[in-house]
């Protein structure tokens, strides 16, 4: 699609704009197979999810026995999140330079954008996951979106250093979704796993 081709920001106006644009009818998006498929035989525990969007991934881990954060940058995203009932804590926060003081069993993020390099986002978050957790970070495959909002495989575990992390999936695949607008839409992923070390 042409709008993959320009250049944003990714700052909160253009996210405020963004999901006031993307007006959703019914309960929210299910989460995607990727997270079902990586996290499915984990233990419970803590999660962030990193950009969360309109929560459908935090909502299902919450549902699972996972204690889940869930931030965003967008308050017009969390609202709507917020409206399904869930024991996910939602926080507004841009997390380019908020904090969340602690860490986490389990730290992941699917195609959140912000508004520093993709890769320079994925080191910040990943020193929020606790020794023995794990990292999960879903994205779009560099070559089909803007560059600055992709990556690759190879580029995200080259960050994770061998000393500290263990890398369990690296992958780029490719799947077909319906749109809420009834269109097919193709999408080319990257989905990496990785445990800390304890």
């Amino acid at each position: 699609m042409n709008e993959h081709q320009e250049t944003h920001d990714f700052d909160r106006p253009y996210w405020e704009r963004h999901w006031q644009q993307a007006r959703r009818n019914g309960p929210g998006p299910a989460p995607n197979p990727y997270l079902l498929r990586e996290t499915g035989a984990l233990k419970p525990g803590t999660a962030l999810d990193a950009g969360c969007g309109e929560g459908g991934e935090a909502r299902w881990l919450a549902e699972h026995g996972w204690d889940v954060t869930a931030a965003d940058i967008s308050a017009e995203v969390l609202a709507r999140a917020g409206r399904v009932p869930s024991s996910v804590d939602w926080v507004q926060a841009d997390l380019t330079d908020w904090t969340p003081g602690r860490q986490f069993d389990l730290v992941m993020t699917h195609y959140a954008h912000p508004s520093i390099p993709q890769l320079a986002f994925y080191d910040r978050i990943a020193e929020w996951v606790a020794p023995g957790g794990t990292l999960l970070i879903v994205g779009h495959l560099h070559g089909h979106h803007p560059a600055e909002a992709t990556a690759t495989a190879a580029n995200i575990t080259a960050r994770l250093a061998v000393a500290k992390w263990a890398i369990v999936t690296a992958d780029e695949q490719a799947r077909t979704v319906t749109a809420p607008d009834g269109r097919s839409v193709s999408l080319h992923d990257v989905v990496v796993r990785a445990t800390r070390h304890q």
